[in-house]
């Protein structure tokens, strides 16, 4: 204690000259909105090249599980090639590549997520890819384990997507085992479970079973997974709803796929007639 009045005492004018340098400062930034705005600029400029930085030290540590996806990826393309190439050879069916002319249904466009939120009741991510990328309201947002959520607010660059962990979020899935459907939700509670509701008594249901997409929506494709049987109702009831294990950690996404659905403009028509 003696040492600090000692110091305080030694340096007190330079201590004073100091305050009074830093009160201009503020009251300068406060009072004219030239020198806020560059503060601002300067201070987003810095914390943006932090968060930056960051971000790539954490990449760096997740190479790994990154580069075991990709793996799995990999042969999972090369298993659908080498099948397809045995249709096409039994059946002499010419390859085409030109999705729109030829009636493709989907196709994929990368990209990565730069934020995530999964703490709160209704969370949120942004991806790297927008309106510049043909990415639009409503597309699903996948990757090589199962479903992420769908695209809400899209701009040039970026796009905000309504993650499956947030209550708002309702999918339909199905059993894999069956065509018995449901409305997949989540409750707020466990980032790894979410709510399969909705399946009728008949269902028969089992812990460990798949659950996927069920293809009713123009947004997800059908049989995409989501995630196996957690736990199910001791007693069953007319409408129940069962507990999923996401095959994602949500909590750990990088690489992401946003699914693109050429019909979906022609689907939405038809819904809207038969509303």
């Amino acid at each position: 204690m003696q040492q600090l009045v000692y110091f305080l005492q030694k340096y007190k004018y330079f201590l004073y000259f100091l305050f009074l340098e830093i009160t201009a400062v503020v009251l300068i930034i406060n009072n004219y909105s030239f020198h806020k705005s560059k503060v601002i600029s300067s201070a987003n400029l810095i914390s943006g090249g932090i968060l930056n930085k960051v971000n790539n030290i954490n990449k760096y540590f997740h190479l790994n599980t990154e580069n075991t996806l990709l793996a799995k990826e990999n042969i999972i393309l090369k298993n659908k090639i080498e099948q397809l190439s045995k249709i096409i050879d039994s059946n002499k069916i010419t390859v085409v590549v030109d999705s729109l002319k030829y009636n493709q249904k989907y196709i994929y466009k990368a990209g990565k997520i730069i934020s995530n939120n999964y703490n709160f009741s209704y969370n949120f991510m942004t991806i790297d890819k927008g309106k510049n990328d043909n990415i639009s309201n409503e597309m699903a947002v996948i990757n090589s384990k199962g479903i992420i959520g769908i695209t809400e607010d899209v701009t040039s660059r970026y796009s905000r997507v309504q993650s499956i962990l947030n209550k708002n979020s309702k999918i339909n899935a199905r059993l894999k085992n069956s065509h018995h459907f449901g409305t997949l939700e989540w409750n707020g509670n466990n980032v790894n479970i979410v709510q399969l509701s909705d399946i009728p008594r008949q269902a028969v249901l089992k812990v460990g079973d798949t659950v996927i997409t069920g293809g009713k929506s123009s947004i997800f494709p059908e049989g995409l997974n989501i995630g196996t049987i957690a736990s199910i109702p001791e007693k069953a009831s007319a409408i129940n709803t069962i507990d999923v294990k996401l095959f994602n950690d949500m909590t750990n996404i990088g690489n992401i796929n946003i699914v693109i659905n050429f019909h979906k403009s022609e689907i939405n028509e038809l819904n809207k007639k038969n509303e």
